[in-house]
């Protein structure tokens, strides 16, 4: 027995094929994956991918279905062990979920990047380090509310309460409403229009320190983060 048991090989096989084959049929975010697997594979042959190129691509791709695979197992264990709501059950599933959101957001630049090409790439580079290189209002808005989204994040993540959405130490709802009230003070001409867009923002950040979301200090925080992010946006990259 323990020689047969020592030289099987189909049985690992099989175990792992049950594996991924469970996880697809219960877990809907991995037949999307493959479903956008499917797709990726077949546009990289229509736009003619080299081999080193489809390998990176495979390679990324191999990355958010091991995350999520990963993800389900961890969720399976933690549901196993803690049945009933608790914080750490909880704190263990939203890590896993969030190493699926960053190898999926890899995987979508890394594609974006192999998609775009090497010779449009740098076509890019050099434009952009040009002197005549210029950025219109709306593409300087949609990176800096990109840049904002990631820096609210990481505050949040530095303090000690509060989630993404709700509380933290960097307030959200005031470093995007004075971003975009700062950005359209720069970018108009009447000062009742910017007055007005400052007021607005104002009345966001107060709403979140009469709802208890925030303290005076962290909605300060934001506001502050909101205003220095448009002046560098606005202010550095010439118009």
């Amino acid at each position: 027995m323990s020689g047969r048991k020592k030289w099987d090989i189909v049985g690992p096989f099989r175990v792992a094929l049950n594996g991924i084959v469970f996880t697809f049929r219960t877990q809907r975010h991995m037949r999307f994956h493959l479903f956008v697997v499917i797709i990726v594979i077949l546009l990289s042959i229509l736009v003619n991918l080299g081999f080193r190129e489809t390998l990176v691509l495979l390679f990324t791709i191999s990355l958010v279905l091991v995350a999520e695979m990963f993800n389900s197992a961890i969720e399976a264990t933690v549901d196993l062990v803690s049945p009933n709501y608790h914080p750490l059950a909880k704190f263990a599933k939203d890590i896993a979920a969030g190493a699926v959101l960053i190898s999926t957001m890899i995987a979508l630049v890394v594609g974006a990047l192999l998609f775009l090409g090497e010779s449009r790439w740098e076509a890019i580079k050099i434009n952009m380090t040009s002197e005549g290189f210029r950025l219109s209002a709306g593409v300087r808005l949609i990176l800096g509310a990109i840049v904002l989204f990631f820096v609210v994040l990481v505050g949040k993540g530095l303090g000690q309460k509060g989630r993404v959405l709700q509380g933290g130490l960097v307030s959200g709802h005031a470093a995007f409403g004075f971003f975009f009230a700062t950005s359209a003070a720069l970018l108009t001409d009447n000062a009742l229009s910017a007055g007005i867009a400052i007021l607005l923002a104002a009345i966001i950040a107060q709403s979140r320190f009469e709802a208890k979301f925030h303290t005076i200090f962290e909605l300060s925080l934001g506001a502050i983060v909101g205003v220095v992010l448009s002046l560098l946006i606005f202010g550095l990259v010439p118009r």
